[in-house]
Parts: C-alpha cells; sequence; structure tokens
C-alpha cells in the first residue's frame, strides 16, 4: 500500500495562494521580475518604488493578468525615515505578511581617483545596505505573527555576483575601463554579510534570511551594457548566456515557499558558474 506523500506535490511545495509579499524597487529590473514570479503563482505582491506612475503602470497589468493581486506604495527607502513611512503604510494594509524582498538598490561607476562622497558612497549605502537592515527590522513583526518552523516567514535580499568578485574594473576584457564600481561591490559584500546577522538574529522568531546574488542579467540597470556588449559577455560565459527571468524567478520561489522552509543564511550565486570559472574576474 502506497503511503500518502501529498505533501511532496509540485502545489503543495511551491503554493502561494494567499501569501503576501513586500518587493522593494519592484516597478521594473530584477525586482519586477520577482513581482511577476509572484502574482502569475497566485501571491498578492505589494510593490514599493519611487515612482508611482510606473508602479500603477505594472500593478494595473498584474492585476489584470492575474491570478494573484498586486498594489503598491510610493515611497524613498535611502533614509531611515523613508523606511519607517513605507512600513507604516504596510502595516496599515496587512497585519501579517510572509515574505520581504530587499531589492531596491542603485549603483555609481567612477574613476578611482574621483569617487564622489555623497553619490558615490553615501547614497549607494543608504539603499543597497541601510534600508536592508531599517525594513527588516520594521516589517519583523509582520513577519513574525502566525510563522512557525515549518512556515517561517521569509527575508530575501537580493546582492549580486559582484559580492563574491573582487575586481573592480571587470569589464577590462571587454575594452571597457577607466570608471571601478567600489561602493558598489562594497555594499553588496556587506548585504551578504548583513544577511547572516539577520538570520541568526531571526531564526528563532522563525524567520529566515536568504541572499540570491544574481549575475550577469538583462535588466534596467544593466541595458546600457547589453547593448553595447552584450554578445561578448555571453560569449565569454561559460555556459554560453546571461540570466533569464526564469532562472531568477526559479530560486526566489525555491526560497519562498515550503520546499525552501528550511533553508536559511544562504547565499545563491546565480549566474551560471561565472564567478567559480573566472570569468569577469
Amino acid at each position: 500500500m502506497c503511503a500518502n506523500f501529498s505533501s511532496l506535490k509540485i502545489e503543495n511545495l511551491f503554493g502561494l495562494q494567499g501569501r503576501v509579499a513586500v518587493i522593494t524597487g519592484g516597478s521594473k529590473g530584477l525586482g519586477e521580475i520577482l513581482a511577476r514570479a509572484w502574482v502569475v503563482n497566485g501571491g498578492h505582491a505589494l510593490i514599493t518604488s519611487r515612482t508611482e506612475q510606473t508602479l500603477l503602470k505594472l500593478c494595473q497589468e498584474l492585476n489584470q493578468c492575474g491570478p494573484g493581486k498586486a498594489e503598491y506604495v510610493v515611497g524613498d527607502l535611502s533614509s531611515k525615515a523613508g523606511c519607517l513611512s513605507v512600513c507604516a503604510e504596510i502595516k496599515k494594509r496587512f497585519q501579517k505578511i510572509h515574505v520581504l524582498v530587499n531589492n531596491a538598490g542603485t549603483i555609481l561607476s567612477a574613476p578611482f581617483d574621483n569617487v564622489p562622497e555623497k553619490e558615490g558612497w553615501d547614497d549607494v549605502f543608504d539603499l543597497n545596505v541601510k534600508a536592508v537592515f531599517f525594513m527588516t527590522s520594521e516589517l519583523t513583526p509582520e513577519l513574525e505573527k502566525d510563522a512557525t518552523n515549518l512556515d517561517p516567514g521569509r527575508v530575501v535580499v537580493i546582492s549580486s555576483a559582484a559580492a563574491f568578485n573582487f575586481n573592480t574594473e571587470p569589464l577590462r576584457a571587454f575594452g571597457i575601463s577607466g570608471k571601478g564600481n567600489w561602493s558598489y561591490k562594497a555594499s553588496k559584500g556587506a548585504a551578504v554579510t548583513l544577511s547572516t546577522n539577520l538570520a541568526v538574529t531571526l531564526g528563532p522568531k522563525f524567520i529566515t534570511v536568504n541572499t540570491i546574488c544574481p549575475g550577469f542579467y538583462p535588466s534596467n540597470m544593466t541595458k546600457t551594457l547589453f547593448d553595447s556588449i552584450g554578445e561578448s559577455i555571453d560569449k565569454e560565459h561559460p555556459m554560453g548566456r546571461s540570466g533569464t527571468p526564469e532562472d531568477l524567478a526559479g530560486v526566489f520561489l525555491f526560497l519562498t515557499s515550503r520546499a525552501g522552509a528550511h533553508v536559511s543564511a544562504n547565499h545563491i550565486l546565480s549566474d551560471g558558474g561565472a564567478i567559480a570559472a573566472g570569468k569577469f574576474t
């Protein structure tokens, strides 16, 4: 007689029906991919960004397509006050959230001897690191509510493969040099460490914290780069291609569903093995 293993079915391992995810910086780029993945699988997405027009357009499209739902909060997360303001609005709408995705981020490349302090360092760390902490700490009660060790709250931090690539001018091989992304790499490395700190702190509250570290993915941030040398990047890649929406969504859905409930303090490289192969370093 066969045992009942219905809990191992795909719909039970990866089902998102009725689950709420807050996705910062979710109106475009990688955040948009995550929002689409959440809604198309029946989840309820609350997306934050600074630009209401972009948010409105995306949410209208997502709600028309379904089967999940999407709504938004406009806000600037580059300060603690901005984070608290956005969280206050989220708390008005939801007593419980299942997932927080800290995706909002920024980058500034500049010559080594001419990196501006505010735009080059302060602004980058404010959004890429400090906002991760303030959003997570402020929404911990909503993530903890009704959480169990089998169905914990989830925090996903979108870092970057750049956190593990210590060459600040990785595009020299493609004839592009003169500018580096020192603060960006430092901030993404800090986000990885912070995620581990948060995982240890929040584990007893039944909240997992993990980091996704994407390699080269087509996005708003990388559009100019891909338009100019996208084919060369793909040829250099050990798998002959860059990342796709399906690649990122798959990791995200694993970490935020029942399938990933026992995974915490992990940093998942989604780069097709490029860093391990010594590419783009």
